[in-house]
């Protein structure tokens, strides 16, 4: 065990204190629903009976204590690591080995604990919970299978990145902290190209869409959004799951279409036509690149924080590590901030749920209803058992979206007032 100081006691303290308020917002959320989920919104009557939402009560239930579960394992084990002295002997271990090369090991090593962890309740997730309630269609040789897939793509991507980021850091001097910011956003825009057209086929089989009446829809609502896409494809989503999804992916010319067939299966063209302008709001509103400001503003920040730190002694010693090599300093900054995202993590979600409210706004400017947009959002939240009283303080730390039943409600409400919705046109 290593010897506290006031630094480490300060760390562990913040650390504590968000692991604490983890578990106090899922606990909130769980007696929240157990107060007010129990009787079906009138926005909701007719689509979803009392015997699913009892279902989906129980489904929300054992994610939200799953999910307690699991993070608990994983925040204890690594108070464990950090305070049992494991990570200076790892280093102490490495002493002699050739800088990058000990880096590398430092974090595949850190890499092959968390993924082992992580493992059993994956398998859990995927084969116990998931086909408890229907959605899991995924055989063990597909999990298997992805699973490898997985951890080949994350040590080429992972060794590429990480070997980059150590180079600069060894060699770039002062100014490394410039470099590899450059590098990360660089290799952000690359994947947004890349991702799409050679990882994702990895995993999963898209085509070109079968129903032309669909594909003729969404290619005259594209043209009118003036927006160009490569493709329309659809995803074999049922090898694996029964939930629902539909989304763009790429920049600039390498735009496309991804249905799931779930979708395709459970939802009437008009539907998937208000999915899709939804998206398109996301476009056309520049979301994606207000995104990708943020989190270059963010990480250039960080990585200057970084910067100094890692010639900071006291970070070093407060864990145990009796020199400073870099790759270590680099683990000690990163869980630094671990604990204080979680803090800032509202702010974010925040953020991100205005952008989809925007985007559903949008997506009534361009129907001029928001008939089919509110039952495909009723459709989903039926088909992937989604919780329809989530706790206020819960959809502040976690939800991206705005909670269904919100956004059917001002959806709905929309066409009352279509004037004050739906404005002049597009904008």
């Amino acid at each position: 065990m290593i010897s506290l100081n006031t630094y480490l006691i300060a760390y562990i303290g913040i650390y504590l204190v968000s692991f604490a308020l983890y578990l106090a917002v899922g606990l909130i959320n769980f007696r929240y629903l157990e107060k007010h989920g129990q009787k079906v919104p009138v926005a909701f009557e007719g689509m979803i009976d009392e015997k699913e939402l009892k279902k989906i009560s129980l489904y929300t239930t054992d994610n939200i204590r799953f999910k307690l579960v699991q993070t608990s394992v994983g925040k204890i084990l690594f108070l464990y690591i950090i305070l049992s002295g494991i990570l200076p002997w790892l280093a102490e271990s490495l002493a002699q080995v050739n800088f990058l090369l000990a880096g590398l090991i430092f974090f595949a090593a850190l890499g092959f604990v968390a993924a082992t962890v992580d493992l059993p309740f994956d398998y859990y997730h995927s084969f116990v919970l998931e086909d408890r309630y229907g959605f899991n269609t995924k055989t063990l040789k597909i999990w298997f299978s992805d699973l490898l897939k997985s951890m080949l793509v994350m040590i080429v991507v992972g060794t590429f990145l990480l070997s980059a980021l150590l180079l600069m850091l060894r060699y770039a001097g002062k100014t490394w902290w410039i470099w590899a910011w450059a590098v990360l956003l660089g290799f952000q825009l690359l994947m947004t190209i890349l991702y799409p057209t050679i990882i994702a086929p990895l995993f999963n089989k898209f085509t070109l869409l079968e129903d032309s009446d669909l594909k003729v829809g969404i290619e005259r609502l594209a043209e009118g959004e003036d927006l160009n896409v490569e493709g329309i494809f659809q995803m074999d989503a049922t090898r694996r799951t029964r939930h629902t999804n539909a989304y763009f992916s790429g920049l600039g010319k390498a735009k496309r279409i991804v249905l799931f067939d779930s979708l395709i299966q459970s939802h009437s063209k008009d539907e998937i036509l208000a999915i899709l302008a939804h998206e398109i709001g996301h476009l056309k509103k520049n979301h994606i690149k207000k995104h990708l400001a943020v989190i270059s503003f963010v990480s250039l920040l960080l990585f200057y924080l970084a910067s100094k730190l890692l010639t900071w002694n006291v970070m070093y010693e407060s864990f145990g590590f009796s020199n400073m090599p870099l790759y270590a300093g680099l683990f000690l900054v990163g869980i630094l901030w671990e604990p204080l995202g979680f803090f800032l993590s509202p702010m974010g979600m925040a953020i991100s749920r205005r952008f989809e409210r925007e985007a559903d706004f949008y997506s009534l400017r361009i129907l001029k209803t928001a008939r089919p947009l509110s039952t495909a959002l009723k459709k989903m939240a039926r088909e992937n058992l989604s919780n329809l009283r989530p706790h206020p303080l819960y959809v502040c730390f976690n939800y991206s979206h705005p909670p269904l039943l919100e956004r059917i409600e001002y959806l709905e409400a929309s066409d009352k007032y279509p004037a004050k919705i739906y404005g002049p046109g597009p904008g």
